[in-house]
């Protein structure tokens, strides 16, 4: 892959690959044990959320091909899924010759991965198509990326240029399948993960004890981060006793209330303690900075709409 260099990559794969030593796989969901991944998840993203981001993708990728019956990924092969879509971007699968070309926005790890699943236009349908990040015709465009959160990952848009790709699935079976929705729940998963390790200080700041502003604040902070583990780990239990449903409306409702959970956190512990952490401790600030950009991967006010509209059909949704 052609690329512009980017210093902050080589630590950053080191990193993934690292992780991905210690952890080539975690359970899938669905299948029985959907909590212990989300709870990796959120391990992985409590230490940095830019190696969470290559591993969430790289672990949801062996899901995605799990669930479209295709080969698993080689021992030691990392992996991304770049499917986002943007109006000045546009990828097309050619069935005739097997290759991809356009380009594709939001390609997180690109430059750091082996392989990664795209997806593309083919005619009226979408297919998803798994690649080779070295293969010839790939060029990753210049970075744009301006914030301080989320710097860490390169996250550009590639340009494909006739590049040999692997139909996966049927047309349209990447978004169809019910697992599309498990995935997007361990997303949220790992904002949890960095909401608790940005509490942390707070929870062990001896302000709490004889501050009655610090002390309500971390009081706001637990009752946020237990609704949000109970959520999660209610619907954990769900995927796993009924994973052929997408539960899309339980995935909507835990990931938005995680990020709320999350905007409350940020929220409260700068308020508890100053700015002191967010200057002079590099870690909180970054992972601070990176919670602020990562959270914005919810879908926010449109989701929630989504979401009244489906509790709006349901006879009764609230019971205890």
């Amino acid at each position: 892959m052609d690329q512009i260099v980017d210093h902050a990559a080589p630590a950053l794969e080191s990193a993934a690959r690292q992780v991905l030593a210690r952890q080539p796989s975690l359970p899938l969901p669905g299948r029985g044990h959907t909590l212990e991944r989300w709870r990796a998840l959120a391990a992985i993203a409590g230490r940095d959320l830019c190696v969470a981001k290559v591993m969430e993708a790289h672990y949801d990728a062996q899901a995605i091909l799990a669930d479209l019956h295709s080969a698993p990924l080689a021992d030691g092969t990392l992996a991304a899924v770049w499917a986002a879509e943007g109006p000045q971007a546009r990828l097309c699968y050619d069935e005739a010759t097997g290759t991809v070309t356009g380009a594709k926005p939001w390609c997180s790890g690109a430059g750091l991965v082996d392989v990664a699943l795209v997806t593309a236009h083919c005619g009226d349908a979408s297919r998803l198509v798994c690649l080779r990040t070295d293969a010839p015709g790939i060029l990753l465009q210049p970075q744009s990326w301006h914030a301080t959160g989320m710097g860490g990952i390169p996250s550009g848009t590639v340009q494909f240029d006739h590049v040999r790709a692997e139909p996966i699935g049927a047309p349209g079976a990447y978004l169809a399948r019910p697992g599309f929705w498990h995935g997007g729940a361990g997303i949220a998963a790992c904002w949890y993960g960095a909401a608790v390790a940005l509490a942390s200080p707070l929870q062990r700041s001896p302000r709490v004890d004889d501050n009655a502003q610090a002390a309500a604040l971390l009081g706001q902070v637990d009752m946020a981060l237990q609704a949000s583990a109970a959520l999660l780990r209610e619907l954990a239990a769900w995927i796993d006793a009924m994973p052929s449903q997408p539960h899309t409306s339980d995935v909507t409702r835990v990931r938005s209330v995680v990020e709320r959970a999350c905007v409350q956190v940020l929220d409260a512990v700068g308020r508890a303690l100053g700015p002191a952490p967010m200057c002079l401790d590099p870690g909180h600030a970054q992972r601070w900075a990176d919670l602020t950009v990562f959270i914005r991967q919810s879908h926010a006010d449109r989701d929630w709409a989504e979401l009244g509209r489906a509790i709006q059909r349901q006879e009764q949704p609230w019971t205890l």
